[in-house]
């Protein structure tokens, strides 16, 4: 199975949607869903930008161009980067600042 395939599946499931459910959000045939997570079909790039919003994670995750998109695939994750998208600036650096912290004093906890 390629990353393709295989991501499109695991995203899918991760948000409990049915191929017939996501290829009605698409406008797609929910075949032609199927025929991708088998990997006997490509989709074009404006099909795979589509499901990326309909699988709440980014096109390079669904191509395989980034690992680290994975979080996204927590849609409570994905909100929450959002709401702190929405933010000003400076707001989102005290936040960011914040979440550093609290992960350096995690990581150092577990040592």
């Amino acid at each position: 199975m390629s990353t393709f395939s295989k991501r499109l599946k695991e995203q899918r499931e991760a948000l409990g949607l049915s191929q017939s459910k996501l290829a009605q959000e698409v406008g797609l045939h929910q075949s032609i869903i199927g025929r991708y997570e088998r990997d006997e079909a490509k989709p074009t790039i404006d099909v795979v930008s589509k499901m990326s919003i309909a699988l709440n994670t980014t096109v390079g995750y669904l191509l395989g161009e980034n690992e680290l998109a994975d979080t996204f695939k927590n849609p409570e994750m994905l909100k929450r980067f959002k709401d702190i998208l929405s933010f000003p600036e400076e707001t989102q650096q005290h936040i960011l600042f914040a979440i550093d912290s609290m992960i350096k004093a995690t990581k150092i906890e577990r040592i």
